[in-house]
């Protein structure tokens, strides 16, 4: 009798751990910067972001759940400024119990209601305990308040999917930009919201820095592009790119900023205007505010 409640107490364990917690957005995407005060000039003084300071690393208030972090270029210095992208859910603890059962290594193990964990390629995606949503106010010169979706350069698409289709469940949503005959970008949506992913793939082996940064990027979500074409314009962007939009493959009116590091700023309509190219799209778009 004894032996087989430990056996029930252990199948409910298991069954527990395969079922998968929300996964409900983006939290943050944090940035490396070899000159702090130059990147406090572009993302606050341009972009428009309230900052805030939290264990040596700046912090960009983009919404009540949403925000930019910047954190000190580490020595050696790495080949990507991308440092960690970070995803909500609504219970980590559980989510670290189920990717422990799924035998992915737990790297940074949870405290304070976050936990970490390296993609196959090796990229650093974090966990965040998702709080009740907050009447705290963000900055009114923001030239956007969605952080949407974040996109790095993939060379092994088979083991990205393996963890952030199979394990994670992020739905296929998008792809397109076909180069001889190969796909460039493939996009995943989480697998309980509306952002998501994005697989830059069949880049040169060696990518200049502009390249690189180009490609592992963040997205700043807009309903009218004219409206954060006016915010940075009150906010003393310079340069032609500041004005400069453009219609993307997926059929939606883009604008892309550099930061002094060359991560690529990509402000985005939510919804498309013009024609998609490649494939449809098999998910709902986001929107400026969003119930996690």
């Amino acid at each position: 009798m004894k032996k087989a409640a430990v056996l029930l107490c252990l199948l409910a364990t298991f069954a527990y751990a395969q079922k998968r917690p929300a996964i409900t957005g983006i939290a943050f995407v944090r940035m490396y910067a070899a000159d702090p005060a130059a990147s406090t000039a572009f993302y606050q003084t341009e972009l428009g972001f309230d900052r805030s300071t939290k264990d040596g690393i700046a912090r960009y208030a983009v919404n009540d759940s949403q925000w930019l972090e910047v954190a000190p270029l580490p020595s050696p210095a790495p080949q990507s400024r991308i440092a960690a992208i970070a995803f909500t859910t609504r219970n980590a603890r559980a989510l670290e119990r189920y990717l422990k059962a799924h035998a992915v290594a737990i790297d940074q193990p949870l405290d304070d209601g976050s936990f970490g964990v390296h993609d196959p390629e090796g990229h650093l995606v974090l966990f965040v305990q998702q709080r009740r949503a907050s009447s705290k106010a963000v900055s009114p010169h923001a030239a956007a308040r969605r952080i949407i979706h974040t996109g790095f350069w993939v060379h092994d698409r088979a083991a990205e999917d393996h963890f952030w289709r199979e394990i994670l469940g992020f739905r296929p949503l998008w792809f397109g930009g076909q180069h001889d005959g190969d796909i460039d970008y493939v996009s995943s949506q989480v697998p309980d919201g509306t952002d998501w992913i994005e697989y830059m793939l069949n880049r040169s082996p060696n990518p200049s820095p502009h390249s690189l940064g180009s490609m592992n990027h963040f997205s700043l979500g807009v309903a009218q592009m004219s409206d954060a074409v006016q915010a940075l314009a009150r906010n003393n962007c310079k340069g032609p790119a500041c004005s400069k939009t453009q219609m993307g493959r997926d059929g939606k009116v883009q604008l892309n900023l550099f930061d002094p590091d060359l991560t690529r700023v990509e402000f985005m309509e939510f919804k498309p205007s013009g024609p998609i190219c490649c494939s449809p799209f098999t998910g709902p778009p986001p929107a400026e505010s969003e119930n996690r």
